[in-house]
């Protein structure tokens, strides 16, 4: 097989680039995938992570990008998914192109392979949030921190789209075939949508000097399992988001994609509206000239090129440019910044200042690096480069400084500042290291956004209660903070400031360095790197053993390790009601419990619309049940509740799982435990009760009914009453009635329960509670009066309930609101 493409005149040896990248920074198995769906797979440990451990996203480190030149190793190439990536097999994969063709059919990849005349080009794609950490500094937009990095280039081999069509016979667009549309094979865990998919218009299909291909081959080997083994769609000099990976349908259609992710990503908002006003695609125009300038624009210098592209037969070009300008040390001394700036054969170039939308899209903005003069410590004078940001949650650059100093992370304007950062500087610096060590009550310290703080003598005034932070005590918990604190909550941290974290190469530590023993292989793929790839090569399967082997678990508890999050998979959902769902999640190993004490509960984390959101459940099952733990759910749809129209944002991603979808949970969190026979631990005071007032509204029953569950299993020991007073808006909307109805059953001298809803939906139904709110009148008849020592009242409910019905009338009926009242 020949690594060639070519045309009537001339033949480019393209392997002739990537041939000395094809064995650096070979793949390995990465601890950070441990534990997840993902984990069969091999990637470099030096790739910057952007959403936790999963979906993979991520970025190579700048200086690994720049110093392997025009062509990125496939190991380092920047990765965007949405889900977990599936596992296919060559010998079985096929791609379905259907809709508006006169020849419907089903492709193999030997169809692909040997049925078509392949291409080989480059092509650079990039993410449509590359440097959108720089708009987040200025405003928080809808996604994560992409840096610079999110752009790479590839050498791909493939079938002409363009050829794959028109065997099938595309139809005309008076016909109606207008667009062509692209659907991938991953397992999208997203309401409404099952599976990525995007389109073009078809005659972007249809011109042959787009080249649109089916790409089987990257940088002279099979695609990697990440980048869309075994066979993805490159649609060059548009956004990356056309290039559907894992591509399995091909519909010819009257109109554009109707997939939720053509629709909300890859979208061009401005800052001032949120419809949609553009979308990027390029015309493969030549970079003709890159300038820099060092005062502010006023004056340019002009770079030399390199590019070792050549035009496509129909002189296009796909590719970045590479650069670079000889300058004397005495121009920079005095200049404050260096800003660049590219344009291409067309006159276009880029905007001077960063173009803010809700999305965080399509930043081109002249990149500008910072310059300080700054004496070292043995007393020598050296400038400092300062980038804007740092990917990720990486501490650092010249924009999250000036926006720390402003104190205003929605400033659309940043000012300037006048300070200028030193070799030596007196703010404190901690290693990692140092802050991991500052995991206790005694000494509790977290990093967000590389500002490492001390929040120790906030432990008792936490509303969330000690557990709260101590979950995060001594880890970099940014993406957790950010995703359930208010700006508020974000301001009131600034006094536990007491330095920044140090970085990686600051401290001195190495970077997994790029001569690591483990073969460069696709899982279950041999590359041999000395001859090319020939199409035999291509037709064994991913390997799908999985290397993770859980049986190492040092205890049987899940929750062992509060700053641990545990993968936990989705085996049985049973559907209650129109809305109500019982989730069964196994953990990791059968003979494991949960391990959660009594009365406190869990976070729920997982990647939607890509933010880290977490919610807090309390289970419905007992924590000494083995293999697995209940979730009982209410589903808030979207669009049933005028006041929340987007609906519950983890409700409804819990009610879309599929079987074998997983999440992340971790814990204990919480002020209140029971620990047996009318004992409580509350801020770790001890309380007693022999009877108990239990008020709860809606899902505020789970916790209540883990105390309930507890007391009755210690029978005949533990003695206390309980009096449950349980309001919802319906009958239908009891939770766990069932099975309250039958401990009331069994336990009547020691379970009291009575029901209070604001209204009965079916109207023969002999209804013998409460209609209406709980009232001060209700609380008087089905629970004991607060004046005794040992009366306590468990509460978990809406805000509003506990703040204008529960609370006033229990201090009614004397109840000490500081000691006898204990909010979940």
């Amino acid at each position: 097989m020949h690594n060639l493409y070519s045309d009537k005149n001339t033949k480019y040896d393209w392997a002739s680039l990537y041939a000395s990248h094809q064995d650096v920074e070979p793949p390995t198995s990465d601890p950070r995938d441990d534990g997840t769906v993902d984990s069969w797979i091999k990637r470099s440990p030096v790739l910057i992570g952007h959403t936790g451990k999963h979906p993979f996203n991520c970025e190579p480190p700048l200086n690994r990008l720049m110093q392997y030149g025009f062509i990125t190793p496939a190991s380092l190439h920047y990765v965007r998914s949405h889900g977990p990536v599936p596992r296919c097999d060559w010998s079985t994969w096929t791609v379905e192109v259907t809709g508006l063709v006169k020849h419907p059919h089903k492709f193999t990849m030997d169809d692909l392979v040997h049925g078509f005349e392949p291409l080989e080009i480059p092509v650079t794609l990039a993410c449509s949030g590359n440097r959108r950490k720089e708009q987040n500094m200025v405003r928080r937009t809808m996604g994560f921190n992409w840096g610079p990095g999110a752009t790479s280039t590839s050498v791909w081999r493939g079938a002409r789209l363009y050829d794959v069509l028109k065997k099938c016979g595309i139809m005309s667009q008076k016909a109606g075939a207008i667009h062509v549309c692209f659907e991938g094979a991953e397992d999208l865990a997203a309401p409404g949508v099952s599976n990525y998919g995007t389109s073009v218009r078809r005659e972007t299909a249809m011109d042959p000097s787009r080249d649109i291909m089916l790409a089987y081959m990257q940088n002279g080997e099979l695609i990697a399992p990440d980048h869309g083994f075994p066979v993805r769609i490159i649609v060059p000099g548009f956004t990356g988001g056309r290039s559907v990976k894992w591509v399995k349908h091909i519909v010819v259609s009257t109109k554009e994609s109707d997939n939720n992710y053509h629709y909300r990503d890859n979208r061009l908002l401005p800052s001032h509206v949120d419809s949609e006003l553009a979308t990027a695609e390029g015309g493969g125009r030549k970079v003709t000239r890159v300038e820099i300038t060092l005062d502010g624009g006023a004056t340019w210098r002009v770079c030399t090129l390199n590019q070792p592209e050549k035009p496509t037969k129909y002189g296009k070009y796909w590719c970045w440019s590479f650069w670079y300008v000889k300058i004397d040390m005495v121009h920079l001394i005095g200049a404050k910044e260096i800003a660049v700036r590219a344009w291409d054969e067309s006159n276009n170039s880029q905007p001077e200042k960063l173009n803010w939308n809700v999305l965080g899209m399509f930043n081109n903005s002249w990149y500008r690096v910072k310059m300080h003069t700054s004496r070292a410590d043995n007393g020598e004078v050296g400038l400092v480069f300062e980038h804007p940001v740092q990917p990720a949650n990486g501490a650092g650059g010249w924009m999250a400084r000036k926006q720390q100093l402003t104190g205003d992370e929605n400033a659309q304007s940043i000012k300037e500042s006048t300070s200028v950062p030193s070799l030596s500087t007196s703010t404190k610096q901690y290693t990692m290291e140092e802050v991991s060590k500052h995991s206790t009550s005694e000494s509790a310290w977290i990093v967000i956004q590389g500002h490492v703080y001390d929040c120790t003598n906030y432990i008792k005034d936490h509303p969330g209660g000690a557990d709260s932070i101590l979950i995060n005590a001594g880890t970099d918990c940014t993406e957790e903070f950010d995703s359930i604190h208010s700006d508020r909550a974000k301001k009131l941290l600034e006094k536990f400031l007491i330095g920044e974290l140090i970085t990686t190469q600051q401290s001195g530590k190495k970077e997994v360095a790029s001569d690591l023993k483990s073969p460069n292989q696709i899982e279950g793929t041999h590359v041999n790197h000395n001859s090319k790839v020939g199409v035999s090569d291509m037709k064994r399967p991913i390997n799908e053993e999985s290397h993770v082997n859980l049986n190492n678990a040092k205890n049987l508890r899940a929750l062992a390790n509060p700053r641990e999050k545990v993968k936990c998979t989705l085996v049985e959902k049973i559907v209650i009601s129109r809305d109500t769902r019982i989730f069964r999640f196994a953990l990791p190993l059968p003979e494991q419990v949960l391990g959660l004490p009594v009365g406190k509960h869990i976070f729920v984390s997982a990647i939607i619309d890509e933010k880290l959101c977490l919610r807090a459940y309390t289970p419905s099952s007992h924590a000494d049940e083995k293999g697995h733990f209940d979730l009982v759910i209410k589903v808030y749809f979207k669009g049933e509740n005028p006041k929340y129209p987007n609906g519950g944002v983890m409700s409804q991603h819990l009610d879309s799982l599929h079987l074998g979808s997983t999440i992340d949970i971790k814990g204990p969190l919480g002020q209140i435990e029971y620990i047996g026979r009318g004992n409580f631990l509350v801020k770790g005071e001890t309380r007693f009760a022999k009877r108990l007032a239990m008020i709860a509204g809606g899902t505020g029953i789970t916790p209540i009914y883990q105390v309930i569950q507890a007391i009755l299993r210690d029978q005949p020991g533990d003695k206390t009453e309980m009096h449950l007073v349980y309001a919802n808006w319906s009958e239908d909307d009891i939770l766990l009635r069932r099975e309250l109805d039958k401990r009331a059953a069994m336990y009547p001298d020691q379970l009291k329960v009575w029901y209070v809803v604001n209204q009965v939906k079916n109207t023969e139904l002999d209804w013998k509670y409460s209609i209406g709110y709980v009232t001060e009148s209700i609380l008087r008849d089905h629970i004991p009066l607060g004046t005794a020592s040992d009366t306590l009242a468990l509460i978990c409910g809406p805000p509003p309930m506990i703040k204008l019905a529960v609370l006033p009338n229990l201090e009614k009926m004397g109840y000490d609101m500081a000691k006898s009242c204990l909010l979940f």
